[in-house]
């Protein structure tokens, strides 16, 4: 037990390891843009209001439609209505029921997704022959689309949650993997020979030159992955209802459907909509600004 503390502690002194990382930082020091200060008001204001107007924009011409075309309410319902079906919903926590559902099986599938995505877009990467195996297969997987997989997956696991989670899976891993994929590509060769001078083997050249390096392009296919998994998860919960499979928004559009209550289905729709352009503006955005930022990829107008 000793021999094994003292390795893993020698591991972590090795100059090697510094070397590598120092490389890396320097790196992104010097393509480092200046950043110009902005208080987080103006930061919040700038990425808040163009939305907002354009809403108020897009729901004044549609109730401007309505008045105007009067057109049968059970096929073209106002804004009104659609609001109405929202508080309904929301009154007997229906919606609140149908969102903290999904948001836990989109992020809890898309977490396993990265882990399952990430080895294998890095084994791809760094493997030629394996890629060339595998990699034409990844890409038909990626434009496959996720709900053809729900009719198998409700054969294999029943109407259980292992059915959502298995095609939320099929959804993102191959789009995460790829990311990775195309990341590395975009890798100058230098960093590689700087990685191998150095002294790095084949783990570490993966592991500290050639993740951190590729990030911009991996986040992409993070970004991607999670737009497929959403999307995923909307199929599967569509189609596979009842047994163990929880209340989520994807039931609750079906079940607007099937009583014919449109507004109740627009309204659906339009939280599904904010949904993902609420996780893409707190989690992705904020985090994407940040690292281009610190590459240096990012125009100072545009922070």
């Amino acid at each position: 037990m000793p021999r094994d503390t003292h390795s893993d502690t020698a591991k972590r002194h090795d100059p090697r390891h510094d070397e590598l990382r120092r490389l890396e930082e320097g790196l992104d020091s010097l393509q480092a843009v200046p950043e110009t200060p902005r208080g987080a008001f103006r930061r919040t204001l700038d990425g808040v209001v163009p939305p907002i107007l354009l809403l108020i924009a897009l729901v004044t011409a549609w109730q401007v439609y309505i008045l105007v075309a009067k057109p049968r309410p059970d096929l073209i319902p106002g804004p009104f209505d659609v609001f109405e079906a929202l508080v309904s919903a929301w009154s007997n926590d229906r919606l609140q029921l149908a969102v903290v559902t999904s948001l836990e099986r989109g992020g809890l599938g898309f977490l396993i997704a990265v882990a399952i995505g990430t080895p294998i877009g890095l084994l791809l990467a760094e493997c030629r022959p394996i890629r060339r195996a595998v990699g034409p297969l990844l890409s038909g997987l990626q434009v496959l689309p996720s709900v053809a997989w729900v009719p198998a997956a409700i054969i294999w696991f029943g109407l259980t949650d292992a059915t959502v989670y298995f095609v939320v899976l099929m959804g993102a891993v191959p789009s995460i993997a790829n990311g990775l994929v195309s990341g590395v590509d975009q890798i100058p060769p230098q960093l590689r020979r700087v990685g191998t001078v150095l002294g790095a083997s084949r783990v570490e050249m993966a592991t500290l030159v050639v993740l951190p390096a590729a990030l911009p392009g991996y986040f992409s296919g993070l970004k991607q992955g999670w737009a497929f998994a959403w999307r995923s998860l909307m199929a599967a919960e569509i189609i596979a209802m009842g047994g163990t499979i929880g209340f989520g928004l994807g039931s609750m559009l079906q079940q607007s459907r099937e009583l014919a209550d449109l507004s109740g289905v627009l309204a659906t729709i339009l939280v599904i909509l904010f949904v993902g352009i609420l996780v893409e503006l707190v989690v992705f955005a904020p985090t994407e600004r940040r690292l281009l930022r610190r590459r240096g990829l990012m125009a100072a107008g545009l922070r």
